[in-house]
């Protein structure tokens, strides 16, 4: 498959299917270890990546409720992207932990990597289990069901 073809899944299965040949065992990796660390977190296909759990807020533009991943898995084209939506105060955990987190750089809720061995696998496991007790977006009012 080519590096740079634009994945057109519209499934779990279907995502993982089209990752290319020199990210598949990241992202095999990364996909069973997110589930592992936070089982509670069901994974399935959305916006395009695989997410796992789901937190409702309230958009204020669209004045409605929305759901969104509270862990995210993407492949991008130079890097992987691990995106983390969980707060803790008005702090995103990724930006919390991003020192610790190994040779990776980080956005608000988004940790990026090259390859496994550039991720401190104990703390990235640290922040999903957080991620499972904080979910949600510095200025979003979380929904409760």
């Amino acid at each position: 498959m080519n590096m740079f073809a634009k994945n057109t899944a519209d499934s779990v299965e279907s995502y993982l299917a089209g990752v290319p040949d020199d990210r598949k065992e990241t992202i095999d990796f990364m996909h069973d270890f997110i589930q592992k660390a936070v089982p509670s977190f069901t994974p399935y296909f959305a916006y395009n990546m695989l997410g796992y759990g789901e937190f409702k807020y309230y958009d204020k533009r669209a004045k409605q409720a929305k759901s969104w991943p509270i862990v995210a898995l993407a492949n991008q084209k130079n890097y992987v992207s691990l995106y983390v939506c969980a707060v803790d105060g008005d702090e995103y955990l990724a930006e919390i932990y991003s020192d610790k987190l190994g040779k990776v750089s980080t956005g608000k809720s988004c940790i990026r990597f090259k390859k496994l061995e550039d991720l401190n696998l104990e703390v990235v496991r640290e922040v999903l289990v957080k991620a499972s007790q904080s979910a949600g977006m510095v200025g979003a009012e979380t929904v409760k069901d």
